[in-house]
């Protein structure tokens, strides 16, 4: 007897209800599903001269690094899919070793979070169909960065990351024996072109050029001096606070928040937030669990440097509910506890390997939890008043290197202030007894 194999014929094979027909259908499907599954096939041939040709690339005593972030079109030819659709962000990378070690790239430092190749290509597996699921493996291995650079070696492979946008922030540590080489490259995201404002920031950061403070104290009166908070569109100090100031070379700090989880994830209510009458010229995210964005750092390149390194402004926040917030809930509401998320931030920059020191300065509107709750409509957050200044360089340092500067004493004021909470408890104790 011959079974029906299209569709039509499950069709209408479906439409007879009897228990010969329910067999039919059965099978109908099942070849349905078994003809689906060997519908991928591995590209015939990988080139990678368009790849090469876009490529950013950076130099570092002897080694060369070259990266390329993949388009639509280069992951159909790569890996006859999209991995963009999976939530993958597909980066080709070419390391050049004229050094004398042998080289490990650490992918944790490109992305805390990245892929394997076999996670990224179980997402393309079929059904009932070990064969073709072996060759996409065997396909998603061979094109991934494995394995150590000799030197003298020229390597290329892909990184599997998650999603940047408009321009990527790319970190690259290849370690040797007690040495490491750090990259940090830009390239640009193909299909966020329109999004890619790296001209911009070049302008602006080449603006700030024209004054650079000198001095140190000038330079902490300049922070203090800065407007508290950003303001809305029609110029009304209504944003959220300016609770951060990161000082450095931007490839540094791009740096140390990668390694930290943060990624360029810019959302339409960071628009709504101007400072020097525009609204962020970056944003970072730092996503938990479930995908859910926790954490954002709105950043503004200062007007202005300090002892020629840039200065960038920003906002710390996160949103209510943190990372138990539905992915879907709305326009986020930032936490008013906005001096613990400044101290998560300083945590991170602490274990970034990038931090050498870390200072406090006024600037920020002081509230307290009171205030905030006798006048939920005036106030948004209670703080200290203080801004976090991190001085950033090229990593990697250890925790015990960091140096914390005495320009407004913020541990030592927190500590006086556990003091005289407990003094005060003791006594209040004292007097109900």
């Amino acid at each position: 007897m011959r079974y029906p194999t299209t569709g039509a014929a499950c069709l209408q094979a479906s439409l007879d209800v009897s228990p010969h027909a329910i067999g039919l259908v059965l099978i109908c499907w099942l070849c349905l599903a078994l003809s689906g599954c060997s519908t991928w096939q591995a590209p015939p041939a990988i080139d990678d001269t368009a790849l090469r040709e876009r490529a950013v690339t950076a130099t570092h005593r002897d080694v060369q690094v070259s990266a390329t972030v993949l388009s639509t079109e280069d992951n159909e030819k790569f890996f006859a899919a999209n991995i963009n659709d999976t939530g993958v962000q597909s980066v080709w990378v070419e390391v050049v070793n004229n050094s004398l070690h042998t080289l490990w790239l650490l992918q944790s430092g490109t992305d805390p979070d990245y892929f394997s190749p076999l996670e990224v290509a179980w997402s393309l597996h079929k059904p009932l169909s070990p064969g073709t699921n072996s060759k996409i493996d065997d396909h998603f291995d061979d094109l991934s960065f494995e394995g150590l650079v000799q030197p003298g070696e020229t390597r290329t492979g892909i990184l599997y990351t998650n999603p940047h946008h408009g321009t990527r922030i790319l970190n690259i540590d290849l370690l040797g024996q007690r040495t490491i080489f750090p990259f940090t490259l830009f390239p640009p995201v193909p299909e966020d072109i329109d999004r890619d404002k790296s001209d911009e920031i070049a302008k602006l950061f080449a603006d700030s050029e024209h004054n650079d403070y000198q001095d140190e104290a000038a330079f902490r009166l300049a922070l203090e001096q800065l407007p508290c908070c950003a303001s809305d569109t029609r110029g009304s100090i209504t944003g959220d606070p300016i609770n951060l100031v990161l000082i450095g070379e931007f490839a540094d700090i791009g740096a140390a928040l990668i390694r930290r989880g943060y990624r360029h994830i810019p959302q339409d209510q960071d628009q709504t937030q101007l400072v020097f009458n525009r609204p962020p010229d970056l944003v970072a995210r730092k996503t938990g669990q479930g995908g859910v964005p926790a954490n954002w750092l709105r950043v503004w390149i200062a007007p202005f440097r300090y002892q020629g390194q840039p200065v960038l402004l920003i906002q710390s926040g996160r949103p209510v509910g943190g990372r138990f917030r539905p992915a879907d809930g709305g326009k986020p509401v930032l936490h008013p506890a906005i001096d613990e998320t400044r101290s998560l931030v300083a945590q991170d920059l602490l274990y970034s390997g990038g931090l050498e020191k870390l200072g406090f300065v006024e600037g920020v509107n002081p509230v307290t939890t009171e205030q905030l709750f006798n006048h939920p409509g005036e106030f948004a957050y209670h703080s200290d008043g203080l801004r976090a200044v991190f001085f950033i360089i090229t990593r990697p340092l250890s925790l015990s290197d960091v140096e914390i500067l005495d320009w407004v004493p913020a541990l030592e004021r927190q500590v006086n202030e556990a003091a005289e909470e407990n003094a005060q408890e003791n006594t209040d104790t004292q007097q109900t007894q």
